[in-house]
């Protein structure tokens, strides 16, 4: 077969290629530039270096692709209005469903392509007929909740060749093979921001709006720079610890009132960040919109997040409401909530809306 892999030029992708051609496949090798920066800021021509190195090693064709049109318009965008709403965008699902499994899937098709392969750490199951999305044997790397939109056509074209192996022997393989990626770190956060100051960057795109800080009892403790430079839950960077009148304890973000700009926050006491089941819409479905209303399941609201057992009410295909068998901290409207059964099968997942 001929098969496309998504290769970035870390570790992973390296040895998805590797795995594929020495099962005798006709293996090529595909960079995306999603995203061009003047400043160098973004690491795509490091990367790109790599993947050259990686490729002549395994000798297998390789090519570049620019996406970083598409990427603005499906992606960026909808980051920056999500951050416009007060919200935290995951914009790494985005780029899945709309980038990596889209474009990405049609010039693999045109250079011939079976199928397409990424150095995700997920597994495809086929059964029936139909595609299910499962976690990888690696529980301590999963990626499933980066690819809890993909549709059955998108994940019928994909395979996962590390679906069945632990990241440490990953990098055995490609120390053994001698890969230049062997002992290059993972790749955290998001390409167009980098190694930035995160604030910096949302400042060139956004216009930030200052305001009050207040605390539960509405009292003034301090200013903030824009309510989009903060999260529920945060701790740090509030620059209110030494507040004359407080209780010692440290601060942390609880709210934003978008309507007047005020940065809730509370002290110590962290009732206020409970919540008791959430909202979610744009929910995506896998392989299928379950037949039962209500169900047990179990659910991360972000990733790495150990499961959460929740009951599951489906309002109508795009939409449902969860109920916590136990009170969960911040629940932040913009990222999304993943539905798992017993097994690790992925049900699919959603926009979180709101806590209630």
């Amino acid at each position: 077969m001929r098969i496309v892999v998504g290769i970035s030029g870390g570790v992973d992708s390296s040895v998805a290629a590797y795995l594929l051609k020495k099962q005798g496949h006709e293996v090529i090798g595909l960079f995306m530039v999603n995203w061009e920066e003047k400043d160098g800021s973004c690491t795509a021509e490091v990367d790109y270096e790599d993947v050259k190195r990686v490729c002549n090693k395994l000798d297998i064709p390789y090519y570049s692709v620019n996406y970083s049109k598409e990427y603005f318009d499906r992606v960026f965008k909808y980051f920056l209005e999500e951050y416009k709403l007060g919200r935290t965008p995951n914009p790494d699902v985005l780029c899945n469903r709309e980038i990596k499994f889209g474009p990405f899937l049609e010039q693999a098709k045109k250079l011939g392509a079976d199928f397409i392969a990424t150095g995700h750490y997920a597994k495809k199951i086929e059964k029936d007929g139909k595609f299910y999305l499962a976690k990888a044997h690696d529980l301590n790397k999963d990626q499933s909740y980066f690819l809890n939109q993909l549709s059955q056509k998108q994940l019928a074209s994909v395979i996962f060749p590390l679906q069945d192996i632990d990241k440490p022997k990953v990098r055995e393989i490609a120390h053994n093979l001698g890969l230049s990626t062997a002992e290059k770190k993972d790749s955290t956060g998001i390409c167009f921001i980098g190694e930035r100051n995160f604030k910096n960057f949302l400042k060139d795109y956004l216009p930030a709006k200052p305001g009050n800080i207040l605390d539960l009892n509405g009292q003034i403790v301090g200013k903030h720079d824009g309510l989009m430079f903060y999260t529920l839950g945060q701790r740090r960077g509030l620059n209110i610890g030494g507040k004359k009148g407080g209780n010692g304890e440290r601060w942390f973000v609880v709210k934003k009132d978008l309507v007047n700009n005020n940065l809730i926050v509370s002290q110590g006491e962290e009732d206020a960040l409970f919540s008791n089941g959430l909202y979610a819409n744009q929910m995506n479905w896998i392989p299928e919109l379950p037949k039962e209303k209500s169900f047990d399941a179990f659910a991360k609201f972000r990733y790495r997040q150990p499961d959460q057992k929740v009951k599951v009410f489906i309002e109508n295909d795009k939409n449902i409401k969860i109920d916590f068998y136990e009170r969960q901290r911040a629940i932040t409207p913009g990222q999304f909530v993943v539905l798992y059964d017993e097994n690790g099968l992925c049900l699919g997942g959603g926009v979180i809306e709101k806590a209630y």
